[in-house]
């Protein structure tokens, strides 16, 4: 995600595990917030199970549950790059008995390459709750194929061999595809896309050499990295991460570059705002927790914790930018 100015700040506090803001937990509840919940609530997880997301998902639905004494019930809906989940989300009851994990795909990325076809609007169709977290993506060669050592030395062999190298995705308009798609765009250098039906395979080639380079989940490539049968030469967020404060950003030396592929809790639109403060206020509180932060951490996860506000004002902007990106770089969903 690229976070303009405004929210730069957001990011930094969470990537230096400061204190998350504490949000409403004082304030009188209105009625319906005070009614909430009287039965068991659905929380949508529109990938599979098993990863980060979904990690996520089911500490925040254990934590509601235990805290309110009512069912959460964790649904797994993967498809269409996280839409057909979030499809759901948007087409329930407004009533606060159906939220959903968003994500930079779903919410920003998708609808921009898939405008003609999209089944929901990735802004107007939600109201915000908070963005959970963050999982850095970060570029990686295969260092039998690319002897770059250094972003810096990365670029000059890319510019050296333009259109001669590959680099794998895990499909195209995927945020691995549109995150490299960006940093070519900056750096105003050309590499061969070659699309994978899922992030597994794309690893599997790069390993094995049949591509040069990705821009890849951290929890994914980073186990590679540290075994040396991958190199990374940068990572996507502003600021250096928690799992490798050796590894600087991209933007060190590429100038504007900024990608942050974030989780976040949504409710359907029309969704009474005490109901979505409340839900708010309660993730929050739970996100501020250290065993939360530390079990984050095992998953490479950054956490945030963002006001309703401040999250509907992050959709807005992702929606902008994805949708302005994929028209400038000509990026088109399979």
């Amino acid at each position: 995600m690229v976070f303009h100015k405004d929210k730069r700040i957001v990011l930094r506090l969470a990537l230096s595990c400061a204190l998350l803001p504490a949000f409403g937990g004082a304030q009188a509840q209105s009625a319906p917030a005070a009614a909430y919940p009287s039965k068991p609530i659905k929380f949508i997880v529109p990938v599979p199970a098993g990863g980060a997301a979904d990690a996520m998902a089911r500490m925040i639905a254990t934590h509601l549950q235990t805290a309110w004494g009512q069912a959460v019930v964790v649904d797994n809906k993967p498809g269409a790059g996280s839409s057909v989940g979030m499809a759901v989300v948007a087409k329930a009851a407004p009533d606060g008995y159906t939220i959903g994990m968003g994500n930079v795909a779903a919410n920003a990325i998708n609808p921009a390459v898939r405008p003609e076809a999209f089944p929901y609007d990735p802004v107007k169709d939600f109201a915000a709750v908070t963005m959970v977290g963050i999982t850095p993506l970060i570029l990686v060669v295969n260092p039998q194929k690319v002897p770059a050592r250094t972003l810096p030395e990365f670029l000059a062999y890319l510019k050296a061999h333009p259109g001669q190298l590959s680099y794998g995705s895990s499909g195209a308009g995927s945020a691995l595809h549109v995150g490299m798609e960006l940093f070519l765009q900056k750096t105003g250098t050309s590499m061969v896309h070659v699309g994978y039906k899922g992030s597994a395979p794309m690893l599997t080639d790069l390993l094995g050499g049949q591509v040069d380079a990705a821009m890849d989940a951290a929890a994914t490539s980073w186990p590679q990295v540290q075994s040396g049968k991958l190199r990374a030469l940068g990572v996507s967020t502003a600021q250096r991460v928690f799992f490798a404060p050796e590894l600087p950003p991209i933007a060190e030396s590429v100038k504007g570059f900024e990608m942050n592929p974030w989780h976040g809790v949504m409710a359907p639109a029309g969704t009474p705002p005490a109901i979505v403060d409340k839900l708010a206020a309660e993730i929050q509180a739970f996100l501020r927790l250290p065993d939360t932060e530390a079990k984050l951490r095992e998953r490479g996860v950054v956490r945030v914790g963002s006001s309703p506000a401040e999250f509907a004002k992050s959709l807005r902007d992702e929606a902008a930018f994805y949708k302005k990106l994929a028209a400038d770089a000509g990026i088109k969903a399979e």
